[in-house]
């Protein structure tokens, strides 16, 4: 039997639920989700919680945030004067939108709350500050 291990390919079936048992991501109804372990194409506690299992077997984990999306940081929450934003561009809460830093680089943003002066945009990954539990099964390794 096949064990997965650093730099193997792996494909897994997996259902990501919150602590409230809200389901936040399922590879339900596609394709299993296919990463190389140990390379970090997935949060960290999932790659080691992975590792060592065989094709075939099944696990529930929980991840805590730390080793998910991390924490979550009140710092990386910026309130804009809502005149800045362009009108064309959307602003309903949730919404994605990438915003651009003093040195060029591109950061994903959610709006998080509007008010008729201004816009806060946050900058924490959305499941940040968040325990995950994933139910898996390894498919294959390979």
């Amino acid at each position: 039997m096949t064990h997965a291990t650093a730099g193997k390919t792996v494909r897994i079936h997996y259902t990501g639920t919150l602590d409230d048992g809200t389901v936040f991501d399922s590879s339900e109804g596609r394709d299993p989700l296919e990463f190389t372990l140990g390379s970090g194409q997935i949060i960290p506690g999932l790659d080691r919680a992975i590792d060592g299992m065989a094709t075939g077997e099944t696990k529930s984990v929980t991840i805590a945030a730390a080793e998910a999306y991390g924490d979550y940081h009140p710092e990386a929450r910026q309130e804009v004067p809502r005149e800045q934003i362009p009108a064309e561009i959307p602003l309903d809460l949730g919404t994605m939108l990438n915003m651009q830093t003093p040195d060029g680089r591109q950061i994903p943003v959610q709006v998080a709350e509007v008010t008729e002066t201004t816009v806060t945009l946050d900058a924490n990954h959305p499941l940040a500050g968040k325990a995950l539990t994933f139910a898996v099964e390894v498919v294959s390794v390979a």
